[in-house]
């Protein structure tokens, strides 16, 4: 048989045409797919256990007693209808902001024209690019949100100003907030420079907040107003209106928080199934608190590629889903074809840590690729001279001249002098810092190698192969399982918004199947598996429709 039962039946009875009742194993697939439609699994006269998406069910009289229910679910009733109106989107789906142009202008504008929330990823990228990519995004969405990265970098922060400052020149009203240890002036200075008052009272928040946190203790400040010694200090600068500076007490800093699990890039590789409902409960407790009339979302990402990880972090009350190691692999991603090959072979267990160049002095670290690629740990290596010694004159000669040749290519004074040309153009201020100290400047020496290491990924450098830093974390392992033996195993047919399809509706299939399953109904062999649907190739996404 292909469908079993050993539940309790419903006091529930089927009526309806015979002929609408299918029990071999292709027939019941197809009415399982049919997301949007009732499902009822009922016993006929013969015994067998059918299946049907039809008719109607009344409580007493004659009929066909029902065994299990699964009312329609599709893709769109999935998460927060709140963060999809907020948003103008299809899906609760948003896609990451992976740094250097990896989440592309490309990628952005793919997504956006089929409905969902894609974020550019800016950071890392100098201000003359993303303002060009910024003016691309909107001439492509010109009503469609997307959002812009907005990373914290403690170590220069002449990075953080300048892209607020682009961002609220060029009217950018979402920004998706990461890699925040605390709060600081700049985040502060784009959500209270958006806020005005409705006619009603209420207060308009102009400038949305994504926060990207891993961490109860980074979650909390974006749940809170803004912090007063900040909004002062822009006050008396003349940044903001005393008018914005009383609406900043009656709004929280962010809209959204996304709960960052074990992921490609910062990571502190926490378990989504013990962080989620730790940021979902403190949520609760601060709006309880504070009172806010602006309800905060709590999204998730972090492990999330298949239609499996998505409808868990869905049904342990996530508000959206994001997405970020699986887009590295699409087509309309900033890396090179070298890249997306290796990611197309990548099992779960081929990442590891390494040290993150924009936070090297402090140990903090990013997953990366392992396979194919020497990049994490020749990086390791470099973070433990850092702590080893002093200064590059430290270095034994043997062990410089090995690094020398091996991971730089080229003398380290010679290296000295790409950073100083480099830093006078993107922020003076570290090569002064680095003068008079030999260990500063020994940092910015390794950070050159692991800057760059990302930049020859992306531009797909032949002769650094094995040098190249690509963000990656298990779920692109988990992708490629899901994916094996159907179209998109070839990286080739890897289209962001394709894949997102594929997530999300194959969510609200398993949704149905778990239905079924926890009232007894056992489905055999595949019939509980979602396939991707190689139909979907044939899906048009354009033009960009309001959802």
């Amino acid at each position: 048989m292909n469908i079993t039962y050993n539940g309790t039946p419903q006091n529930l009875y089927w009526k309806g045409s015979p002929r609408d009742i299918v029990f071999e194993k292709e027939e019941i697939r197809e009415k399982l797919e049919q997301t949007h439609l009732p499902c009822y699994v009922m016993k006929d006269f013969r015994g067998r256990i059918g299946l049907s998406n039809t008719g109607s069910l009344v409580s007493e009289g004659r009929g066909l007693q029902v065994l299990a229910i699964a009312n329609p679910m599709t893709a769109e009733q999935l998460g927060d209808p709140g963060f999809k109106s907020d948003y103008k989107l299809k899906y609760a789906y948003k896609t990451g902001a992976m740094a250097n142009g990896i989440a592309s202008a490309e990628l952005v504008i793919a997504i956006g024209q089929a409905n969902l929330l894609g974020s550019y990823g800016a950071a890392g990228q100098v201000a003359s690019k993303i303002r060009t990519s910024i003016e691309q995004m909107q001439a492509a969405l010109p009503t469609q949100t997307f959002a812009v990265n907005l990373i914290h970098s403690p170590v220069e922060e002449a990075l953080e100003a300048n892209a607020v400052e682009l961002c609220l020149e060029k009217g950018i009203k979402v920004v998706e907030a990461s890699a925040y240890l605390a709060l600081t002036e700049y985040i502060v200075y784009y959500r209270v420079a958006g806020l005005s008052q409705n006619a009603d009272g209420s207060v308009n928040i102009g400038n949305k907040v994504i926060a990207k946190i891993s961490r109860k203790e980074v979650a909390a400040p974006f749940m809170k107003a803004a912090p007063e010694e900040f909004v002062n200090s822009l006050l008396q600068k003349g940044k903001i209106t005393p008018q914005q500076a009383e609406l900043a007490k009656r709004v929280p800093m962010a809209d959204d928080i996304t709960v960052e699990a074990d992921s490609g890039g910062h990571t502190d590789n926490r378990p989504l199934v013990a962080l989620l409902p730790i940021i979902i409960q403190l949520r609760d407790e601060m709006e309880m608190k504070y009172g806010f009339a602006q309800k905060i979302r709590v999204g998730a990402a972090g492990g999330i590629s298949t239609p499996a990880s998505a409808l868990a972090a869905f049904m342990m009350g996530a508000a959206y889903i994001v997405t970020g190691s699986v887009n590295q692999a699409c087509v309309e991603a900033g890396t090179s074809e070298h890249v997306r090959k290796l990611l197309q072979q990548v099992d779960s267990t081929d990442v590891m840590g390494a040290p993150a160049s924009d936070m090297f002095e402090m140990g903090v670290e990013l997953q990366v690729l392992k396979r194919g690629t020497m990049f994490g740990p020749r990086a390791k290596k470099l973070y433990d001279y850092y702590k080893q010694y002093k200064s590059i004159d430290e270095i034994p000669t043997e062990e410089r001249l090995k690094i020398e040749k091996q991971i730089f290519r080229k003398p380290l004074e010679e290296v000295w002098q790409g950073c100083i040309e480099f830093f006078e153009q993107r922020d003076p201020e570290q090569i002064a810092r680095a003068k008079d100290n030999p260990h500063r400047k020994m940092a910015l020496i390794f950070r050159w190698y692991l800057g760059l290491s990302s930049n020859w990924a992306n531009a797909g450098v032949p002769e650094r192969t094995l040098d190249y830093q690509i963000w990656c974390g298990p779920s692109m392992g988990a992708f490629n399982d899901w994916a094996k033996g159907s179209y998109l195993e070839d990286y080739k047919n890897r289209k962001v918004a394709l894949v997102a399809e594929e997530i999300m509706r194959g969510a609200a299939f398993l949704w149905r199947v778990q239905a079924l399953r926890v009232q007894g109904v056992g489905l055999d062999g595949n019939l509980g598996r979602v396939f991707p649907n190689e139909a979907l190739l044939e899906m048009p996404y354009l033009p960009c429709l309001e959802p």
